[in-house]
């Protein structure tokens, strides 16, 4: 499903779907987006509390609902993640969506969004920055982030490598994005078909015994053996437990995939860091991991 891009004038919305956000903490987000040539409405789920969220899960949903059945919004730009996208999935209706879609912009906790649209109705979401984190986003974070908007651009030539890395060409669809929420929709209707497809994974703050439950749990129901490409963004603030697990993050992935024969790129520069560039989910492309590096377009 494609979405149209983004021009000159064109209405965008800022809601909250799950945790709590005050309107100053997206300040600089409203004017960037403004200076963009873009109308920013701000929805009423920012600056509102709720316990851990901002705002119940009813007003959450109708939030959203009405912002995706909008024609008049072109994209809609989730101010934060933490906890909550989960509760009020299921209830929303995407008929409207799929005959005006829009863009959906996000990552960690929106990875139920791009995750269920995606297995629902195959539709195309952006992996990006929040409005959170724009004031300390990288150049980088945010100019892919526009021209992915504006342009449907999505290339990448990084030089970093990894000794980990796979060599090897793939071509497919990406999709992902953090792995624990991933993982929390394994055997549901929003788990997506990852056959052919590139996978994308990143996470925060979690044990390494827990990723690699993780990552067994994966590969134990399938979800990585057909894949066509792995691409490893940023595991941050990662944790050891009383007894180390001795291997590191890197090394627990390739673990997991060592049995199959797909390109795996490590070191990608998305996730929870300053430097996170947007990934057009969705999208089909063509990777490639070889001596000097990696390629995506």
């Amino acid at each position: 499903m494609k979405i149209p891009f983004l021009k000159a004038n064109d209405k965008v919305a800022i809601m909250a779907p799950a945790k709590q956000i005050a309107r100053t903490e997206i300040d600089v987000a409203v004017k960037t987006l403004i200076d963009w040539g873009l109308q920013v409405v701000v929805g009423e789920t920012i600056d509102s509390k709720y316990f851990q969220f901002s705002a119940p899960k009813e007003q959450r949903l109708d939030e959203l609902q009405a912002l995706m059945d909008d024609p008049d919004i072109k994209a809609i730009f989730f101010a934060r993640g933490g906890y909550g996208s989960i509760q009020i999935i299921d209830n929303l209706d995407l008929k409207a969506f799929k005959k005006n879609p829009k863009w959906l912009i996000g990552f960690s906790d929106i990875t139920v969004f791009h995750a269920h649209l995606h297995s629902k109705i195959a539709a195309t979401t952006l992996h990006a920055t929040m409005p959170l984190n724009f004031e300390k986003n990288s150049k980088e974070s945010l100019s892919t982030l526009k021209e992915a908007l504006f342009k449907g651009k999505m290339k990448y030539e990084l030089k970093s490598k990894h000794k980990l890395n796979r060599k090897g060409k793939g071509k497919g669809e990406i999709v992902g994005g953090n792995l624990s929420i991933l993982y929390s929709l394994l055997g549901s209707k929003s788990f997506p078909n990852l056959k052919g497809k590139i996978l994308f994974i990143e996470d925060l703050n979690e044990y390494y015994y827990h990723l690699d439950r993780m990552m067994y749990a994966l590969k134990r129901a399938g979800a990585l053996k057909d894949l066509k490409g792995l691409i490893v963004g940023q595991f941050s603030d990662m944790q050891e437990a009383a007894l180390p697990f001795d291997k590191n993050s890197e090394e627990i992935i390739y673990d997991a995939v060592k049995d199959y024969k797909f390109p795996v790129y490590f070191n990608f520069p998305a996730g929870h860091v300053s430097d996170n560039r947007a990934l057009i989910f969705g999208k089909a492309v063509k990777i490639e991991v070889g001596v000097k590096g990696f390629s995506l377009g």
